[in-house]
């Protein structure tokens, strides 16, 4: 896998994608040594199963850990800590990773009861926890979802995991922008397997995940988070810590020098897409009132949940020019119609492109197709 590559798979079986993901990127030959102290930093900000939109699903890192134990490492560690509120003993607990550190043998690290050391990032000194530095690679396993504060949270705002937590409340104090983006000029990210099956709509606590039944992979963290902005609605520009992670040389933040490699099942990308929308919940909260503008059919999940982000996006104003409801899925081949979105609308008077569009992909054509009085 190359450092401009960023790989998509789609599927209701986490594990098996993740490991799947390993097996394209050709994981054994980027960390190379069997010997290597590897570590897993998965998203245990609260004690909340992974369900609800705000931690990693513990079968991802499943996924990881047999893939590679089958080819011959063993020196693995399981890393993070929850944010200042929360305890990580428990979320371990809560979030379904002691019960898979029984089952691998694989070790938890609690970075909440580390040792930490000022490092120079950037021009920054940040205090880093001492099991982070001693890594010789890093998999880095955010979620991508909402936040309150920065919008999106995902490959170079996990890593704030890796530090203390007198650390954290200084980073809150200077407006986390700044102090994520020299983190991460240190902060290893060797390979990142980024959680996408249902992370929150706007909010890194959860309790509003948007399914999308998709995992991604990806060796740069800048381009990392700059594909997931868009798939969120957002510009890269309004994410800034992306910006400034480029200036200081932790990676490429221009999407367009990205290559995008869907991978499914046995059927196809395509049908893998289908296959993962029949897991779907039904969408309850701030996501079912965004849905009340949806008009849904056999839909993929994630072509429904770039709808979803970009209609939370769009001011309530907006919303109310669109001319009815915004149709999508597959269930509208062949059919007409006023306004839709995905190939599987390209007979509608107004259709959006992609398959599946990214959110900031149907938030621009959203907007471009308003009801004018």
């Amino acid at each position: 896998m190359e450092k401009n590559e960023i790989f998509v798979i789609y599927g209701k079986d986490p594990a098996a994608m993740a490991a799947r993901l390993a097996e394209e990127a050709g994981l054994a030959d980027l960390i190379g040594d069997r010997k290597k102290r590897i570590g897993l930093k998965p998203n245990l900000v609260v004690s909340r199963p992974a369900s609800e939109g705000a931690t990693t699903h513990p079968e991802i890192a499943a996924g990881l850990i047999a893939y590679l134990k089958k080819n011959g490492f063993d020196n693995l560690a399981i890393l993070e800590g929850s944010w200042v509120g929360d305890r990580t003993a428990e979320a371990f607990s809560v979030c379904g990773y002691n019960k898979l550190s029984k089952e691998t043998g694989v070790e938890l690290i609690d970075t909440q009861k580390d040792r930490a050391r000022a490092c120079a990032c950037g021009g920054m000194d940040i205090e880093i926890c001492e099991s982070a530095l001693a890594l010789d690679f890093m998999i880095n396993l955010p979620v991508m979802k909402g936040h309150c504060q920065t919008l999106l949270t995902c490959a170079l705002k996990n890593n704030k995991g890796i530090i203390p937590n007198r650390e954290k409340r200084r980073f809150h104090s200077l407006g986390l922008t700044v102090p994520i983006a020299h983190l991460n000029t240190v902060a290893r990210n060797d390979f990142i397997v980024v959680d996408g099956i249902c992370g929150d709509l706007d909010f890194e606590e959860g309790g509003n995940p948007v399914y999308a039944g998709r995992l991604f992979a990806a060796r740069d963290p800048v381009l990392c988070d700059a594909w997931a902005a868009g798939q969120m609605g957002y510009a890269v520009s309004e994410i800034p810590y992306i910006g400034l992670a480029e200036k200081l040389g932790a990676g490429c933040a221009d999407i367009s020098r990205a290559s995008v490699r869907e991978f499914g099942g046995e059927g196809g990308s395509g049908a893998a897409k289908a296959e993962a929308a029949g897991g779907a919940p039904r969408p309850e909260g701030k996501v079912g009132q965004l849905a009340e503008h949806i008009a849904e059919a056999e839909a993929c999940s994630a072509c429904y949940a770039g709808l979803v982000f970009a209609l939370s996006r769009m001011s309530r104003t907006e919303r109310g020019r669109l001319e009815g409801k915004v149709s999508v899925g597959q269930g509208f081949r062949g059919k007409k119609g006023k306004l839709g979105i995905g190939r599987c609308c390209s007979g509608f008077s107004a259709s959006g492109p992609g398959c599946p569009p990214g959110g900031a992909e149907a938030l621009k054509f959203l907007r471009e197709h308003l009801y004018t009085p």
